[in-house]
């Protein structure tokens, strides 16, 4: 146990340092979000591309792992939407939002650094498959319910053309490009490329788990409603069911890719989740969700790490 601590303290820890330079005043929370730019824009997608770019063509996406995760993915926001909109009698609008939080993991901030401790190199060619199927499936198609649910449906193939437009200019869809053209290429890197390749995809790990603290640390609890615990169980538990539950259907699959598909979808919820959810009025709760989940996150997926001994 004292070794998957070794492998979840310091991911938390590093969270915490941001909290508390935020709340002490050492930073303003609107700092966060430069470092946030520089995460998402630049960091990550030099670790995507140095990820695919260094591997095989033919080892780019592993095909049951994607299989996995999205099936799973896509069950939990089934299960999730069913019971708000069939169970609870509530608008679409509303179980699209509680979906997309159950659904859609912290990928880059909390799983990658994880993942880079447990499954070593293997973890950045995981990260490219986990943000197509967040960035692909699962966003578009929750915000497009929820948008068709608050109109009457009257503009969701609207807005499914603008969410399409934007990921055709995302950061993380543009470098999981460029990196299979230099893979499918079949040429080195020079030597001056590479460096300064690695080196920014070096800070992506730190630098996301700083933010993501001193980003919770500027958001504020309004009370642990039913829906927040809903969320949040959906989202530490049964998302990682989901994913398991498909996995078994697939007994030829590799088992690190079992392994790594089951603790991506233990990790909270994506750290934007109150931004999206301000549009529809749902900022406060998506936020006192997404404090929760990351802070109960420790104990989950240092359970995982435990009973599956991937630690």
């Amino acid at each position: 146990m004292l070794t998957i601590l070794g492998i979840t303290g310091p991911i938390f820890i590093i969270i915490a340092i941001g909290f508390a330079a935020v709340r002490l005043g050492l930073l303003a929370r609107t700092d966060m979000r430069v470092l946030g730019v520089f995460v998402i824009n630049i960091s990550l997608p030099a670790l995507l591309f140095k990820a695919l770019s260094q591997r095989a063509l033919g080892e780019l996406v592993s095909a049951d792992l994607l299989i996995v995760y999205t099936l799973g993915s896509l069950l939990v926001a089934g299960l999730a939407l069913g019971y708000v909109c069939l169970v609870q009698k509530r608008d679409l609008q509303s179980g699209a939002l509680l979906a997309l939080g159950m659904s859609a993991s912290n990928s880059a901030y909390i799983g990658y650094p994880i993942a880079l401790q447990v499954f070593g190199h293997a973890a950045s060619a995981a990260l490219a498959v986990y943000a197509l199927v967040e960035s692909l499936v699962m966003m578009p198609l929750a915000l497009t319910l929820a948008e068709a649910g608050g109109s009457g449906g009257g503009r969701w193939h609207r807005v499914l053309g603008d969410i399409l437009l934007r990921l055709a200019k995302n950061p993380f869809i543009l470098a999981i490009a460029a990196g299979v053209a230099w893979a499918a290429i079949g040429v080195s890197m020079p030597a001056p490329l590479a460096r300064v390749v690695d080196m920014l995809s070096t800070a992506s790990a730190p630098v996301a788990l700083f933010c993501i603290g001193g980003t919770l640390a500027g958001l504020h609890l309004k009370g642990l409603g039913a829906d927040i615990g809903l969320i949040v169980v959906g989202k530490l538990l049964l998302h990682p069911l989901a994913v398991f539950v498909v996995a078994l259907a697939l007994p030829a699959m590799n088992a690190q890719h079992k392994t790594a598909a089951i603790v991506n979808a233990c990790m909270p919820m994506m750290s934007i989740y109150p931004i999206l959810g301000q549009k529809y009025g749902k900022e406060g709760i998506c936020a006192a969700a997404l404090i929760a989940a990351t802070a109960l996150s420790f104990v989950t997926i240092s359970g995982f790490l435990w009973l599956s001994g991937a630690g």
